[in-house]
């Protein structure tokens, strides 16, 4: 079946609807959340049937002569009036026209239905008029039968009577609520042949007012009588315009789809005015660099590169005591090559560092929602702090993941490294050689020829130099070591701050963003559910 404008229209709404349901999800309140599910799946329900019925309600309290009207509009005694009304909570339907409503009423869930032929009224052909358990009923059964199917119908008509009309209970809790349903409502006033003229249409302007300070001055307000006829034709001929346009279905699922619209709507109001500053971002990640140890872990490479130049090119002679001493960078199980499979011995993050990284993420949070209204404050503070919980391990991953240099070994260490076991050597062959003049001294031997450099003899020169220079280029690669661990402590923290910002942009500021532009882009659907 083609759908009609309004029909396509309301589709479209629909789908929309769905689409805020599906942003809404963890984020709005669940009662609200749950009354849009009821509205959305009622509202497709309803549509399955189609426009070629009209069901048409008669709610009203205690004594306004629903059932009495219900027997008038049908023309037969087919519901029982006044003490012996059955009280069952079960409502009565009264169907015109040929075509089968048996799946309809089985969705409404009306189990006592009367078929009427189309010929006896023609022009209701399509109406299903349904008689409602009274509103005010003293068994609560009764009541929730009644505002069920108030819940499902596409037209209602409240019924009251002169003496209740203005009955705070009805207004308050069922006609006030439902001012943008004016459109699909329709309210008589029953048993007018019980006032004289004049203060019938005294009690017709007294209702109107009500009713236009409820909200509802659109309601289409009829006197009736359903003993003497009064006012029958009138109520039928409005209700045989409802059933003839057949829209009253799509004009119900409309307002309702308005109502919840208006509710959501709230969620929309204000605007983020704020915006992530650089300082804020810089603020989280000295903050998270802190707790993940960005300090010691920096001071760790520098003593591991002092502590690993000293062995490469300190003096030989007593450089060996260097492996002695535990590499800081060992002790922290930082390996030369980066993994993040493997944990690091690094402290745990101290209570104020935790302090500061919760007091970082909640200065993100609140620039981020400021301006907008609950719940979206509350669903950025959550998306802010989503990863908190596991943050102390993703840091301790991006340090063990963050390549700190360490595999690298500068070229100079090995020139100085050879350098220092050439002059080791020199000086072991001058002393060798001096161990051997001694000896053939001491043997009294004749002496071997002796070259000299200067006024020095070579052996001599040999083991001073050798022991000297082997001295001072150790404490040349000293200074060179001290400046090259500070370079290195700084590409370390370099590097360390450069991951754990990028840590702090996918755990805290992209969720971040992510619940705005889900805040956006659920304001922006919302206003195709308004329509």
């Amino acid at each position: 079946m083609l759908l009609t404008g309004r029909r396509s229209g309301l589709a479209e709404r629909l789908d929309a609807l769905q689409e805020v349901l599906t942003l809404s999800h963890g984020r709005l309140d669940p009662a609200v959340v749950a009354e849009a599910e009821q509205i959305a799946a009622k509202a497709s329900d309803r549509l399955r049937f189609g426009e070629s019925r009209t069901v048409v309600a008669l709610a009203g309290a205690t004594g306004s002569g629903k059932s009495s009207l219900f027997n008038a509009l049908v023309g037969e005694p087919l519901s029982q009036v006044g003490m012996r009304r059955p009280t069952t909570g079960a409502a009565h339907a009264a169907v015109w026209g040929s075509s089968d409503a048996t799946a309809l009423l089985d969705w409404l869930e009306v189990p006592r239905r009367h078929l009427l032929g189309a010929e006896s009224v023609p022009e209701l052909d399509g109406l299903v008029l349904l008689d409602l358990p009274d509103v005010d009923s003293v068994q609560q059964g009764n009541r929730l039968e009644a505002e069920r199917l108030i819940e499902r119908v596409d037209l209602l008509v409240w019924v009251l009577d002169p003496q209740k009309y203005a009955d705070a209970a009805v207004h308050e809790r069922y006609l006030a609520p439902l001012a943008a349903h004016a459109d699909v409502m329709l309210v008589v006033l029953n048993q007018v042949d019980r006032l004289p003229p004049q203060a019938r249409a005294g009690c017709l302007d007294d209702l109107r007012a009500l009713l236009k300070s409820e909200g509802l001055a659109a309601a289409t307000v009829l006197p009736a009588s359903a003993s003497t006829g009064d006012g029958i034709q009138a109520l039928r001929g409005v209700l045989a315009k409802n059933v003839d346009a057949k829209q009253a279905a799509v004009r119900r699922l409309s307002a309702d789809l308005s109502v919840i619209a208006e509710r959501l709507d709230e969620s929309c109001a204000g605007a983020a005015d704020q915006a992530i500053t650089a300082a804020d971002r810089k603020a989280l990640t000295r903050a998270l660099g802190a707790a993940a140890g960005v300090d010691v872990v920096s001071e760790a490479v520098a003593g591991a590169y002092r502590l690993r130049a000293r062995r490469a090119t300190g003096w030989p002679v007593t450089a060996w005591t260097s492996r002695l001493r535990l590499d800081p960078a060992r002790r922290l199980r930082l390996r030369d090559e980066p993994s993040e499979l493997v944990r690091t011995s690094l402290p745990a993050p101290s209570a104020l560092q935790r302090a500061h990284v919760d007091n970082a993420l909640r200065q993100i949070s609140d620039r981020a929602a400021g301006g907008l209204p609950q719940p979206w404050p509350q669903a950025v503070r959550r998306a802010a702090s989503s990863s908190q919980e596991r943050m102390p391990d993703l840091l301790d991953q991006a340090v063990a993941g963050t390549d700190l240099g360490l595999g690298r070994r500068p070229f100079w260490w090995r020139v100085a490294g050879t350098l220092q076991w050439l002059l080791l050597a020199a000086a072991t062959a001058g002393l060798v050689w001096l161990v051997m003049l001694f000896a053939v001294a001491w043997l009294q031997l004749p002496d071997p020829p002796l070259p000299h450099w200067g006024p020095l003899p070579v052996p001599t020169v040999l083991l001073v130099a050798g022991l000297l220079a082997g001295f001072l280029l150790a404490q040349v690669c000293g200074l060179f070591a001290r400046t090259g661990a500070r370079r290195r402590a700084q590409l370390a923290r370099r590097r360390l701050e450069e991951r754990i910002s990028r840590l702090a942009d996918e755990t805290v500021l992209e969720p971040v963003e992510r619940e705005l532009a889900a805040r956006r882009e659920f304001c922006t659907v919302l206003a195709r559910v308004r329509g």
